[in-house]
């Protein structure tokens, strides 16, 4: 929590004054916003980067709460961008239309009010009393129905005290884009020609006539939602996939549809446009939760005689089969990261693309900006080191940077073609070593092979461009490291603690078995002498190695509260973060670090 460390005479701290909205400048409003502007009204500040799939659940999470408190909470959203693509003004600009964000944003490419707020997790949710005052602290996803339940309990208090006054909302919608697509996300090459577009924006499908262009029809009704017919509506579909034609004509549809903020599969009749729903029932999947549901799959490619899937939500590769309708976990642990090895041990980071070439399985890890396949039940990596460091350089394989590619396609030649998407670029690997298609494009996130073309989605352009094959570009390289603020730990054993708290109405629940997890790792491995593994307690002790220098700890936790009425119909919700905290062990500093899990903060 944010705290000042300071008690009174009662041995409670005081509560502690939100600091000020300092940034670049501000979207989604008409001026200058300052907490004073929102006296009155609870203030919920969503810290989150475009780049992350757990900030993009958290923005549909949003919605219905910011529907029910309507003239009592105002949301704002203060982007902290983690790559460099994501601090260009224009890029937020460009987000901020694309994932329909409706309440203010304030742009903070230097991380000014990130370090205000002692944020160290994307998301990081911060509740602001009517008064002005910070009531609670949330890192990562699933916490709405937290602050619901906080925000239910407050408003009574502060309704009869008379601090909280309803009032208008600051939020001004932008210009919106107008064109037949709109953000397209993927494409598919149709047998009979032309292309079948997901045209993410328009929460639909689109097909185009050979030329790229020419719009011949769409599938969807435009609307955000999950109906299936041949009037159906979509939620940011992603990911397509044709299925081979005896497949096809055994099941009863021809593609595969990565509906990717529904968290679902969805199944098209090219013939009639009819659509039905393969899998997931429209709710996001969450650890510990059972039922049907599925987690921001966001690619599909059929191999091995199965569609894979690309579950950038959970950071796994999960297989669905058509003849059966069976959904498997096929690898991946859950934890975020770039680890290779067997399948079931994988670490993988938001893979975002996928492409086959023979017996290998091409994928696209965006957050860990890297170029990896699967072959033999062996993870391995070809371009990337991890979660923190990308860039824009060719050559060795081993030494070439990317920054957070979300497409890869197989070219003729058996080489393949990387949507280096934040870098504005298509690279080819090829027999080790990395070069470059094409630059300056808007945003590439899927391609497909067509004659001696590649034609590439270029989302933030709203259109497909096609780009030789034949060509070369030489590149000025950069490289680059995530600049986050370092905190700063004394030598010796390190105290951590996830603080979490339930919420209201809610309490930890252990009648069948721990309700807690906690996972700790660090990069470079060296910089934990011990303290590492998993465990079930939310607090650890933690022996750091001075001589290893600076380096990162990875801390993944968990955390499960079900209402305290218990019995039958009593919901039970989980609540979990992963964090990558840049450490540097300097003489004198602090030897504990909490990080927030969740809960109200003190005072």
């Amino acid at each position: 929590m944010l705290t000042t460390g300071v008690t009174t005479e009662t041995g409670r701290r005081p509560r502690v004054r939100a600091p000020e909205l300092r940034g670049r400048g501000w979207l989604n409003t008409d001026r200058e916003l300052t907490l004073s502007d929102l006296r009155g009204r609870f203030v919920l500040l969503d810290f989150w980067a475009f780049c992350c799939v757990n900030c993009l659940h958290g923005l549909a999470e949003m919605r219905p709460l910011e529907e029910k408190y309507a003239g009592e909470l105002v949301v704002v959203g203060v982007h902290s961008p983690k790559f460099v693509h994501e601090a260009d003004a224009d890029a937020l600009r460009a987000a901020v239309e694309r994932y329909q964000v409706e309440h203010p944003v304030l742009d903070d490419p230097d991380l000014a009010t990130w370090q205000a707020y002692t944020a160290r997790a994307w998301p990081t949710l911060v509740l602001v009393d009517p008064e002005g005052y910070v009531v609670a602290q949330y890192a990562g996803e699933g916490h709405v129905h937290a602050i619901d339940a906080l925000i239910a309990e407050l408003r009574v208090e502060h309704r009869t005290r008379g601090t909280l006054q309803p009032g208008d909302s600051p939020y001004v919608a932008p210009e919106v884009w107008t064109g037949d697509l709109a953000f397209p996300s993927k494409a598919v090459l149709l047998p009979g020609g032309g292309f079948l577009v997901a045209d993410a924006g328009h929460h639909s499908l689109v097909e185009l006539d050979v030329d790229g262009e020419t719009l011949v029809r769409r599938i969807g009704t435009g609307d955000r939602g999950l109906v299936d017919g041949t009037q159906p509506a979509f939620s940011e579909p992603n990911g397509l996939c044709l299925l081979p034609a005896d497949v096809a004509a055994e099941v009863g549809y021809d593609v595969v549809v990565a509906d990717t903020v529904n968290h679902a599969l969805r199944g098209v009749a090219l013939a009639s446009g009819e659509v039905r729903t393969l899998a997931g029932d429209g709710h996001q999947l969450m650890q510990g939760v059972s039922g049907d549901r599925l987690s921001s799959p966001w690619d599909v490619a059929w191999w091995h005689d199965r569609v894979w899937v690309a579950m950038a939500g959970v950071h796994q590769l999960w297989t669905f089969d058509p003849r059966t309708g069976a959904v498997d976990v096929a690898a991946g642990t859950a934890n975020e990261g770039l680890l290779d090895g067997p399948l079931a041990s994988a670490w993988f980071a938001q893979t975002s693309g996928l492409a086959v070439s023979g017996d290998r399985l091409w994928l696209a890890d965006s957050e860990t900006s890297s170029l990896r396949y699967v072959e033999g039940g062996e993870v391995r990596t070809e371009v990337g080191t991890g979660l923190f460091d990308f860039g824009f350089r060719d050559g060795p394989a081993d030494r070439a940077l990317l920054q957070h590619p979300l497409g890869v396609t197989e070219l003729p030649d058996g080489s393949v073609a990387v949507c280096d998407t934040y870098n504005g670029a298509v690279r080819r690997v090829a027999g080790g070593v990395v070069s470059t298609l094409a630059t300056g494009l808007a945003e590439p996130s899927g391609a497909v092979v067509d004659g001696d073309d590649l034609v590439v989605v270029e989302s933030a352009a709203h259109r497909l461009t096609r780009v030789p094959l034949a060509g070369v570009v030489a590149v000025d390289g950069f490289a680059h490291t995530t600049q986050r603020p370092v905190t700063e730990v004394g030598p010796g054993e390190l105290a951590l603690v996830v603080d979490f708290a339930p919420p209201p109405g809610q309490k930890v629940d252990e009648r069948f078995g721990p309700s807690t997890q906690l996972l700790v790792s660090s990069t470079p491995p060296a910089l934990l002498k011990a303290g590492d593994g998993r465990g079930t307690d939310l607090s650890r002790t933690l022996v750091l190695d001075p001589s290893v220098g600076d380096g990162v700890l990875h801390v993944a936790a968990r955390a499960a509260s079900c209402d305290e009425h218990g019995g039958e119909g009593a919901a039970c919700y989980v609540h979990q973060q992963d964090w990558g905290v840049p450490v540097r062990v300097v003489p004198g500093a602090d030897t504990r670090l909490v990080l927030p899990l969740g809960g109200p903060a003190d005072g």
